[in-house]
């Protein structure tokens, strides 16, 4: 079997970032099925690799996390053109796997399905175009009509679709009754993080090992939220308990917080550069609990954070400050808390249990552990989704 992955954003664990495709291709190809991606660099040329195994089309089409939202719309809209003719000149595949976001790469599925009968396999981990409408981006009614319009024939069109989260399953099944979709949520890597007792000495980095570490690692742009981490970190530093933060990431809000950091006289906060798969690790190493946080919009709850995942996986707890499905397990699982989303002084009061109790703290620990192993592990979902091309 042949397969053909679209994704503008492939990541490999060296650079860094989300890798769920990396984890996804890998199953493949351990199952003797081959794998061509096309996702993009900020190189000036196409270039073309082999890693893993993997046939991997780089085109040279920019992107940041820091860009304006119309220099990513025009991104976006580079990607699905040249992809789609890229596509069709590679001739022939079993089946062609689009990974969103971007929408519009089911654009791209589309074109390379109607012009040489190739299937499609829609992935969707956020919900395009709800998030951008509800956050207030897009504005133009008959914009919004548009990608709705985009987004139901995406779907139609699509042999099936992979949703990341019960919510965003429920909302596609609602949107194309009768249409097949798998549930295969981000993976938790415990072969890689492991579990282990906290470093004795300060590492590299300046983590102090006997202080209460709290970390939140991953982007660092407007639907984050990251103000609401920077008051919890305030109301630690004025209530003077023993807590250390640490903001590890890159994107277009970094800059921002650095200087509101300054300005609150956060001396509580520990800010380090973006860095890859093996830097995470030695991050979560010094970690107690990790922050998974988001701004305060209904769409951003049916996500699935790949943040949260590599929590689970190191044996961390969890602190959210949102509702929906990750609020629910985390409760009923009793691996983490859910801080009042309008009020980061919440924080104090539900996290200061944990950091005077040292054994509730591995309690919980010890069961984000157990949900990564039971529901989230690379082995079983790499089976379940190497099964979708079945």
């Amino acid at each position: 079997m042949k397969v053909l992955l679209l994704h503008q954003h492939y990541h490999s664990p060296q650079e860094g970032g989300a890798i769920r495709s990396y984890y996804l291709t890998q199953a493949l190809v351990a199952r003797g099925i081959k794998v061509t991606i096309i996702t993009t660099h900020n190189e000036s040329d196409h270039q073309r690799k082999l890693e893993g195994g993997v046939e991997i089309h780089f085109l040279p089409v920019p992107y940041e996390n820091k860009f304006a939202f119309s220099a990513r719309i025009l991104s976006f809209v580079k990607y699905t053109w040249k992809a789609s003719r890229l596509g069709i000149s590679l001739g022939r595949f079993d089946f062609c796997y689009a990974v969103s976001v971007p929408l519009t790469v089911g654009i791209a599925a589309m074109w390379i399905k109607s012009r040489l009968g190739i299937p499609y396999i829609f992935e969707v981990g956020d919900l395009w175009p709800e998030a951008p409408i509800q956050m207030g981006v897009v504005k133009n009614s008959l914009l919004q009509k548009s990608l709705y319009a985009l987004e139901r024939r995406i779907y139609q069109s699509a042999y099936s679709v992979v949703a990341l989260s019960p919510p965003i399953q429920q909302y596609v099944e609602g949107k194309i009754p009768g249409k097949k979709v798998h549930l295969i949520p981000n993976m938790a890597d415990c072969e890689y993080f492991g579990t282990s007792e906290k470093p004795a000495t300060k590492n590299q980095l300046g983590i102090d090992p006997t202080k209460f570490t709290v970390a939140y690692i991953g982007a660092i742009g407007i639907a984050n939220g990251l103000d609401y981490f920077l008051e919890c970190a305030n109301t630690a530093r004025k209530a003077r308990i023993p807590v250390q933060f640490v903001l590890m990431g890159a994107g277009a809000e970094l800059d921002r917080l650095k200087a509101a950091s300054e300005k609150l006289g956060l001396t509580n906060l520990l800010i380090i550069d973006f860095g890859n798969r093996e830097k995470v690790k030695q991050v979560l190493a010094y970690t107690d609990a990790c922050f998974v946080c988001y701004k305060n919009v209904p769409v951003l709850q049916t996500g699935s954070p790949n943040k949260y995942f590599d929590a689970l996986a190191a044996g961390k707890l969890v602190i959210i400050n949102f509702g929906g499905w990750i609020k629910s397990e985390i409760e009923s699982e009793k691996c983490g808390v859910a801080l009042d989303a309008q009020h980061p002084s919440d924080f104090v009061g539900r996290v200061t249990p944990f950091i005077t109790d040292a054994q509730l703290l591995k309690q919980y620990q010890n069961h984000a552990r157990g949900v990564a192993e039971k529901k989230y592990s690379r082995a079983a979902l790499s089976e379940q989704f190497a099964k979708v091309f079945q």
